[in-house]
């Protein structure tokens, strides 16, 4: 079974880490991270904190951003996969340069180490030249920035479509196969 690190920070988009959650939970060895932005921005958006989505997902194990004590905070576990979903400027930033102040820093600083796959799905629009050059840090270590950007020729009808876009994006980029995006067909109307 493949052993995911969910990251979720602060940055505005808790409903793709959500999806995230809630589709891999039952596929996966599953262990969330979340900071104390991503606790805010969950009740500003979702109307919802992270206790509630413990109680959901009883089935996964969750760290908050202060709790070292995760077994992934070592490059010497066996880790498959890391997506931080929403990524903000500021874990972005952290990552780029290599610190580790709290466990998601950490677990993302091991996984660019250990050659493991690192998916940080940013969500920041517009960007300014730090977000750029600090992307193109993390691709040149081995990192793939995957914006929360979805797209638009399978015709979305909600924003669920939207939000299934993205995360078959992330999910396709660690190896997980997934049904929520039908591949794009072109079609001859002449």
């Amino acid at each position: 079974m493949k052993r995911i690190v969910i990251g979720i920070t602060g940055a505005s988009g808790i409903r793709y880490a959500l999806r995230i959650i809630d589709v891999l939970r039952k596929e996966v060895d599953l262990c969330v991270i979340y900071t104390r932005a991503a606790n805010l921005v969950m009740m500003d958006e979702e109307k919802i904190d992270i206790n509630v989505i413990k109680e959901r997902y009883s089935e996964v194990i969750f760290y908050s951003e202060d709790d070292f004590s995760c077994k992934y905070a070592s490059g010497s576990q066996d880790l498959d996969a890391v997506i931080v979903c929403p990524c903000s400027a500021a874990t972005l930033s952290s990552v780029a340069n290599g610190l580790s102040s709290n466990l998601l820093e950490r677990v993302c600083d091991v996984a660019l180490k250990e050659g493991t796959k690192l998916v940080l799905v940013f969500r920041e629009t517009p960007l300014n030249l730090i977000h750029i050059e600090n992307m193109r840090k993390i691709a040149m270590a081995g990192g793939v920035i995957l914006p929360a950007c979805p797209g638009f020729y399978n015709n979305p009808k909600t924003i669920d479509d939207m939000v299934d876009f993205v995360v078959s994006k992330a999910l396709n980029r660690v190896g997980i196969s997934n049904n929520l995006l039908k591949p794009w067909k072109y079609e001859n109307k002449s």
